[in-house]
């Protein structure tokens, strides 16, 4: 950190007869030269690399504090990647804090900030952490004014984030001259492509309305016109709203997680499977059962839920009977096992039993008696299993700690 000294003095800001003796504490400099003192002010130059491409590719820890250092910085991310834009910023960083210190007139700092690879809201908490730690490394009872440098306007969304800490002078943004040539836009382009995520917002759309008509052709020899732009409709749409509703580090995720349990041998994964195969027969089922219900004459609005929910409880309590005791087996496989798991299947033979005798009650299958009876042995079987299971618990806890 390098400080400079300020121009001008204190000489006649007070007539000393004002002062007193000790000087009056609401005595004040009379000129803006005399006021300089009370002025001093560290400007500090921040670079900002968002998406933590300076961690990534060096392993150098941030934030990076210092001129020194931020020249060290940006010569190891040139070494490791040449066409990496932070490395512009880390070297206008640089320039901008020989300019000003060659200024003379404030204390002047440069540092580099990063956040993570995503580049999404923990990113910029990221950068809102590492900032705070340099405000702690200064040290200074100046006043710290901000000159963000960034690459590009997907660094610039931390500019607020800056500015709940520190007041900001200016956002420098580095273009490289030769990206606004003509002669360099195969290299622009280029570079736009390999970036995963504009790729992904750019070609994916791109290449569902390029396929509109061969799709169109294809589906005039089969004889299905129509369906075209319903499907090529239904696929930008639904990209759309995966992309609005940031769903798409969601569905990654569980990719990741299916892949992992394939890779472990996870017995959820199987149970999954069976279970979406149990609920689609289900769904058959009720809607079967909606069409026997509606052929003997018009049904209202409680006999199709009940239709529905009698043709498919059945099945649907089967899936989830297989997905929890996949899940348990799992658990005691993976030495989580605790005892109260083993209530939910008790939990979901109850619940599916007083579904399809209420279902059946309502279609007129079974009488009161036999409604209220299941109503009952569900409720007992549920607190039952509960008690049961929550008291076997306990003793082993005492038994294990005594």
């Amino acid at each position: 950190m390098q400080g400079l000294g300020h121009t001008g003095g204190f000489s006649g800001a007070c007539d000393r007869s004002e002062l007193g003796n000790p000087p009056r504490a609401w005595c004040r400099p009379k000129t803006l030269t005399d006021a300089q003192p009370y002025l001093r002010m560290m400007q500090l130059v921040l670079c900002v690399d968002l998406d933590d491409d300076l961690g990534r590719k060096t392993g150098i820890p941030t934030p990076v504090v210092g001129r020194n250092e931020v020249e060290h910085a940006a010569v190891a991310l040139a070494e490791a990647d040449p066409e990496d834009s932070d490395v512009n910023v880390l070297f206008e960083g640089v320039h901008l804090f020989d300019t000003l210190s060659a200024k003379g007139e404030e204390s002047v700092e440069v540092a580099a900030v990063t956040g993570e690879g995503r580049a999404d809201v923990a990113a910029t908490r990221a950068v809102g952490k590492e900032l705070d730690e340099i405000l702690a490394m200064l040290q200074t009872s100046e006043q710290v004014r901000v000159i963000v440098v960034t690459d590009g306007a997907q660094d610039e969304s931390v500019v607020p984030v800056i500015r709940s800490r520190v007041p900001i002078d200016g956002v420098r943004r580095v273009v490289v001259r030769q990206a606004q040539d003509l002669e360099s836009m195969y290299y622009t382009i280029k570079q736009v492509l390999d970036d995963p995520e504009t790729r992904g917002t750019i070609l994916v759309p791109l290449g569902i309305l390029l396929l509109i008509y061969p799709l169109a052709v294809l589906a005039d020899l089969l004889g299905l016109p129509g369906t075209v732009l319903g499907l090529t409709s239904a696929a930008v749409g639904l990209y759309a709203l995966f992309r609005g509703l940031g769903l798409g580090g969601s569905v990654d995720e569980l990719v990741a997680r299916a892949r992992d349990s394939l890779y472990t041998g996870r017995v959820t994964l199987i149970t999954y499977v069976v279970a979406a195969a149990l609920l689609f027969v289900g769904g058959v089922e009720g809607l079967d059962s909606l069409e026997a219900v509606q052929a003997q004459g018009p049904a209202g609005v409680g006999t199709v839920i009940a239709s529905l929910f009698y043709g498919a409880v059945r099945w649907f309590a089967a899936a989830a009977l297989t997905t929890s005791f996949g899940q348990i087996t799992d658990e005691y496989l993976a030495g989580r096992f605790q005892w109260r798991y083993l209530n939910a299947p008790f939990y979901i033979l109850a619940i599916g039993g007083v579904l399809h005798a209420t279902s059946a009650f309502f279609l007129g299958f079974v009488d009161l008696g036999t409604l209220a009876t299941v109503l009952t042995a569900g409720t007992l079987v549920s607190v039952l299993s509960t008690l049961t299971f929550a008291v076997v618990e306990s003793r082993r806890a005492r038994a294990a700690g005594g």
